[in-house]
Parts: C-alpha cells; sequence; structure tokens
C-alpha cells in the first residue's frame, strides 16, 4: 500500500529527528555534508604549511572573503524558501571564495582544492529532504491503482522526481510541507520517484531531464492541472518551485468544488 511503500523513508527520517543534534548528524553521516567539512577544515592546515600564508594581503583576502560570504549567506536566508536550496548555494559561494583566496596564497592549493571539489561532486550528492509530513512514496501501478479503484480521496496531487537531478533534490521539502497544510479528505498528497520507474514519465508525458520536477492534480483518474505546465511549442518553461507556486492548485480545488 501507499502507506507500506512510505515507511522506509519514514524511519530515516524519524531517527534523524529524535538525534539530539540533528544538523551534526547529518553533517556526520551524509558524505556530501561530511566531504566538504573536511574540505573546508582543511584550509586550516593547509594556510600554515604556505610559504607566504603570514603576508598582509592573504589576510586582507580571507577577510573580505569572511565579510563577502556573510552578506551572501544573509541575503539567501532571507530570500530563499527552501532548505536545501540554501544549503546548496551557501556551500557554492563558500567554494568560489575559497578558490580565490587559495589562489592569492599559493596557485597550486587553488588547484588542489579545485580537483578536491571535482572528486566530491563525483562521489556524493546532496541528499533530498527526508521528512515525509503526509506524503505517500508510490509506484506508478500503486497511482494507478489508487486513482481507478475505488479512490480514497477525491483529488490527488503527485509529485514526479528522480533522486539524481539537482532542481528536484532542491524542491524535496516542498511537497511535505504542503501535505502539512492542505492534507484532509478530499486531496492527498503522493510522490512517483522516475529514477525507479523511467518508462512510466512518458506514460505521463514527462520529460526525464527537461520537465523534472513535475506536479500533477488528478482529480480522480483524470488530470486537472499540472506544473510546469505545457504549452503549444516544444519547449517548457519550468519554472522556480515555490510554495507560492501552488496556491493555484489549491484554489483550483476550492472553486473545483
Amino acid at each position: 500500500t501507499a502507506t507500506e511503500a512510505s515507511a522506509p523513508a519514514a524511519s530515516g527520517g524519524a531517527s534523524r529527528r529524535g538525534h539530539p543534534f540533528p544538523w551534526l548528524d547529518v553533517a556526520i553521516s551524509e558524505p556530501y555534508y561530511f566531504l566538504h567539512l573536511i574540505a573546508f577544515f582543511s584550509y586550516f592546515a593547509a594556510r600554515t604549511t604556505a610559504p607566504s600564508a603570514e603576508d598582509d594581503a592573504e589576510l586582507h583576502s580571507e577577510i573580505q572573503a569572511v565579510l563577502v560570504f556573510l552578506v551572501l549567506f544573509t541575503v539567501k536566508i532571507v530570500k530563499e524558501e527552501h532548505w536545501e536550496t540554501f544549503i546548496a548555494d551557501s556551500l557554492l559561494y563558500a567554494k568560489g571564495l575559497l578558490l580565490v583566496v587559495t589562489f592569492v596564497i599559493d596557485y597550486w592549493l587553488t588547484v588542489g582544492y579545485l580537483l578536491g571539489f571535482i572528486v566530491i561532486y563525483a562521489m556524493a550528492q546532496q541528499p533530498p529532504y527526508d521528512g515525509l509530513g503526509h506524503l505517500n512514496h508510490l509506484t506508478p501501478l500503486q497511482l494507478e491503482s489508487l486513482l481507478t479503484e475505488e479512490p480514497t480521496t477525491r483529488f490527488w496531487l503527485v509529485e514526479f522526481r528522480t533522486s539524481f537531478l539537482t532542481p528536484c533534490i532542491q524542491a524535496s521539502s516542498v511537497m511535505p510541507e504542503l501535505s502539512n497544510l492542505y492534507s484532509n479528505k478530499n486531496i492527498s498528497f503522493g510522490l512517483v520517484d522516475l529514477g525507479h520507474f523511467p518508462n512510466a514519465a512518458a506514460r505521463f508525458g514527462i520529460s526525464m531531464w527537461d520537465h523534472l520536477p513535475t506536479y500533477i492534480l488528478f482529480d480522480k483518474a483524470t488530470e486537472v492541472a499540472r506544473l510546469p505546465e505545457i504549452g503549444n511549442g516544444t519547449k517548457v518553461f519550468v519554472p522556480k518551485v515555490t510554495k507560492v507556486n501552488f496556491h493555484h492548485f489549491h484554489s483550483f480545488i476550492m472553486n473545483y468544488d
């Protein structure tokens, strides 16, 4: 069932939330964050061994880099709606500024860090949000059964995504949060991972590479709305996914009733 399909993902999130310092648990247990921590903290050791590390120019560069990062960090934390996107952008800014600072100290140090970040990119990816809310993990077959065989709710809002595309990872907290806000006897929320079921993408009119994540609102077995919308042209504009984008789904359901 849909509830049983959700259980494995829910258990990992529950154990993490039970940890007294969940952010520390994530930083240590997730290779993506752990490798970045090692890379950033290794700078202090690399700095002490660099031949010109004590020059005033290097110190000024470090101070300027920290100030720039703090400004960017503050802007992102105010404007960004998704925690996953905020973390990804903050790490990107930190890596860029680290490369600039090390270039001032030692060109080869910059090359070393650049190669290190490439290795991290190849070895690990940012983990998606692991909370479920009232979101059901579904297979395509389970979804079709829920829509056609005596549906328990009239509306289903379903997210189609993969676990390896950055836009899907950065928007992975949207549906759990929406399900907590809007889930009721009239609407349920589901998730289909097309990375496990790529053949199902064509069945729902979804391109695996430029349409994801896709959100489809079903009224029983009938599709009544979708984001991103597909126009008459071949190109599809995929807007930045925010909870504000989903207000038209909720308005549609209210008007439809």
